[in-house]
Order: C-alpha cells, then sequence, then structure tokens
C-alpha cells in the first residue's frame, strides 16, 4: 500500500508541477515569438502574488489530505480526469494564442492600435475570449487533477469571478474599437466562461 500511495503521490505532483511550469514558459516564449523579446516583460510569465498564493494553498491542501485521507487521492480516474482538463485547457489558451498573433496580449489594450484586427476565425469562430476559456479550464483542471476537492471549487469561484469583472471591461473597449462588427460577434459567440454570456 505505501508503494502504490508513494508512486501515485509522486505521479500527481509531477504532473502538476510539469503543468505549471509548460503553461508558463510556454507563455513566455510564445509572447517573445509574437510581440519581439523588446516588448515582452517577465510579467508575461503570468506569474502573480495571487496566483503563487492559490498554487501554495492547492498543494498545502494536497499535504494535508495525503496525510489524513489518503484515500481521497487514490481516485485515478478523477485525476486523469483533471489530466484531460489540463491538455484541453492548454490546447484552446495555446490555439487562442497562435490565432489572435499581435492582437493577443497579455494586457487589455485600451487604445486601438493600426494592426489591432478583430479576430473571428479559428477557435474565436466558436468563443471570444478561448484564452480565458482555456485558462479557467487548464486551472481548475489542475486541482482535480490532483483529487483537491475544495481546491477544486475554490480555483473555480475564484478564476471565474476574475474573468466577469475582466471580460465586460476588456469587452468596453472592443465594442469602442470595432462598434457594430464587435456586438454582431459578440451576439453569435460565447464567452468561454461558464455562465457568462
Amino acid at each position: 500500500m505505501t508503494e502504490i500511495f508513494s508512486h501515485m503521490a509522486c505521479r500527481q505532483l509531477l504532473q502538476m508541477l510539469f503543468a505549471i511550469i509548460f503553461f508558463h514558459i510556454s507563455e513566455y516564449i510564445l509572447a517573445i515569438a509574437i510581440h519581439g523579446k523588446m516588448n515582452v516583460t517577465l510579467k508575461s510569465l503570468l506569474v502573480s502574488k495571487h496566483y503563487l498564493l492559490a498554487m501554495i494553498c492547492s498543494i498545502l491542501e494536497y499535504i494535508v489530505e495525503i496525510y489524513i485521507f489518503p484515500g481521497l487521492k487514490e481516485h485515478w480516474w478523477i485525476s486523469n480526469v483533471g489530466l484531460v482538463l489540463v491538455v484541453i485547457g492548454e490546447i484552446i489558451r495555446k490555439l487562442a494564442i497562435v490565432t489572435a498573433g499581435r492582437a493577443f496580449t497579455h494586457r487589455i489594450k485600451r487604445y486601438h492600435e493600426d494592426h489591432h484586427k478583430l479576430v473571428t476565425y479559428g477557435v474565436y469562430r466558436y468563443i471570444r475570449h478561448p484564452g480565458y476559456c482555456g485558462f479557467f479550464i487548464w486551472s481548475v483542471g489542475t486541482q482535480i487533477m490532483l483529487c483537491n476537492p475544495l481546491s477544486t471549487l475554490a480555483f473555480a469561484l475564484v478564476v471565474f469571478r476574475f474573468f466577469q469583472q475582466r471580460i465586460p471591461y476588456e469587452e468596453h473597449f472592443l465594442r469602442q474599437f470595432f462598434g457594430s462588427e464587435y456586438e454582431d460577434y459578440s451576439r453569435r459567440t460565447s464567452s468561454g466562461i461558464p455562465f457568462l454570456k
């Protein structure tokens, strides 16, 4: 039992570590490839104090639960569902970045630039904010992968709340930039975040 328990814990924690490293390094590399090294800062790694705190809390939950309720972490099918969600979220987000190209930035654009165009093809044909959708799926997936019930719920609520505030703010500027073209586009597509039109 101890060997299986150790193997399972190592697998889940290594998957989590790999998911985090891959997500952030690939974000940074894509930002450099699209915008050029001179236009990219370390903020493109997308690591903030709040994010670090959330990840530390999720690891603490994992460690506490593995000692108190080891059986909770033995649900391979739940962990594998989380892994699949991590991969799906990563794919959706990276498709969003590559499809939008220079129009994709980590900061909301408040002024229209000449190269800024409304992207409505590829993954954007179905989802207005596929980058946000991908991150939502990825972040919740990381916690399902660890079989962390508290962090799964907390991540879902916190990330939902973040996008609930960010999407209307961003769309305010998109409506200014693209007018009726954006209105039509927003009517025929989903935001990509559950319960947010």
